[in-house]
């Protein structure tokens, strides 16, 4: 009988640390692209979806892979999905293929713009942000120049490339057939502005004073003040390069250096190139 009780202690032992080491299961972590974290199983992966569980269930949920970051893995592995160039599979870098937009034909979609220092390589957000607004605009300005090319909304391409993973940091790391199926068009405009600064410091002096004649017409006195102001004026030297794409082909490439070397002096040259593109319409 005590036997039979200790073996009953035993089993009952075993399933209260089986139930436990259930409970306590590490999960597969799923970060999405907007940082939202799935906790669950995961079952399988292939170049479009990710089949996963929730805990406690069996049921499986199928997420589309353009939607996913990165997976933690329970066993402490990591895989990173990424925007590869030119291929419809997983890579060996475990990247994939993002989900590409319906095309739309006629249509032109303005990159964000790289806004680079040359000396340092260091870019600048704001104005990669401003550049591509500026061409944007323009654009839209124009609009009966460039017919029967429609624009595609600012916001719309910013937010497919930002779905994508695809910024003014990584936008030439990327092919321009890739570009062409995450924006859904089939022109496209890609410009980088590069940039160097150079200073020269210039004098202005300013003389000053006042005579007095004496009694007698012969005896001058003057005062006399000088003062010499240091001016320091910045240079901006500027190279904009301009490309056009159509149907993944180049058909407008042009590199042009301002003529003024003043601080937004870019601006004008990104006209010239576009008005002579030939996209570009006189009417």
């Amino acid at each position: 009988m005590k036997i039979k009780k200790n073996a009953a202690l035993l089993i009952l032992f075993f399933v209260s640390v089986f139930s436990f080491a259930q409970g306590g299961k590490k999960l597969d972590k799923i970060i999405k692209r907007d940082y939202t974290i799935i906790e669950g199983t995961v079952s399988k992966i292939s170049d479009k979806t990710v089949e996963y569980s929730l805990p406690g269930e069996t049921l499986l949920i199928v997420l589309d892979v353009s939607q996913v970051a990165r997976i933690d893995f329970a066993s402490g592995r990591s895989q990173t999905f990424d925007v590869s160039q030119g291929s419809s599979s997983p890579s060996a870098s475990n990247s994939a293929v993002a989900v590409s937009s319906e095309m739309k034909p006629n249509t032109i979609a303005v990159l964000p713009v790289p806004y680079v220092n040359s000396d340092n390589q260091e870019g600048s957000e704001d104005m990669a942000k401003f550049a591509q607004n500026d061409i944007y605009n323009k654009l839209l300005d124009k609009s009966s120049n460039i017919f029967p090319l429609t624009v595609q909304d600012l916001r719309t391409t910013n937010t497919l490339l930002h779905k994508a993973g695809i910024d003014h940091n990584n936008v030439d790391e990327t092919s321009i057939e890739d570009l062409q199926k995450i924006l859904g068009v089939d022109n496209i405009i890609a410009a980088k502005i590069s940039y160097t600064i150079g200073s020269a410091t210039t004098a202005t002096t300013y003389n000053s004073g006042n005579a007095k004649v004496s009694d007698n017409n012969k005896k001058v006195t003057t005062n006399d003040y000088s003062t010499t102001t240091a001016n320091n004026q910045l240079y901006y030297y500027y190279t904009v390069y301009f490309d056009m794409y159509k149907n993944a082909s180049k058909i407008y490439s042009q590199t042009r250096k301002p003529f003024l070397a003043v601080k937004d002096s870019w601006i004008d040259s990104v006209q010239y190139l576009l008005k002579r593109s030939p996209i570009y319409v006189k009417k």
